[in-house]
């Protein structure tokens, strides 16, 4: 007997947040998931890294300055990996003024938010991801 998709059920999007500020990225995980999102947390870079070879993630949430491997860095690295993900990307930052950090952002294309940011702003990037 073949089964058929349920249609009521809801196709969860998988997010990744990752910043090495823990209560942060704890709040992050929190609000999203209220949002039904299935959150992943890793605190830098390389955690990060490791995490998008074995997931596809729908949107990833990411601080630039952080210990091990910088945002900057993991982005590319993680699109080399996974090029999927090059377009998923919404950077978190409270250096948005650091000429190296603007000429990334303007270099890549990526969405950025300034930290530190409105709740409804996040959210409202993070389902620009998805529409």
């Amino acid at each position: 007997m073949e089964s058929k998709p349920d249609a009521n059920a809801l196709e969860v999007k998988a997010i990744l947040v990752v910043d090495d500020d823990k209560q942060l990225a704890s709040a992050l995980q929190w609000i999203l998931a209220d949002e039904n999102y299935f959150v992943d947390i890793a605190f830098d870079g390389e955690e990060a890294l490791t995490r998008v070879k074995v997931n596809d993630y729908h949107a990833i949430i990411c601080d630039i300055k952080m210990p091990r491997m910088r945002g900057d860095a993991f982005y590319l690295k993680a699109r080399e990996a996974r090029p999927s993900v090059s377009d998923r990307f919404i950077f978190i930052t409270g250096f948005a003024t650091d000429p190296h950090i603007t000429s990334f952002f303007s270099r890549h294309e990526v969405k950025y938010l300034v930290k530190p940011f409105p709740i409804e702003g996040l959210i409202s990037c993070v389902k620009g991801l998805f529409s």
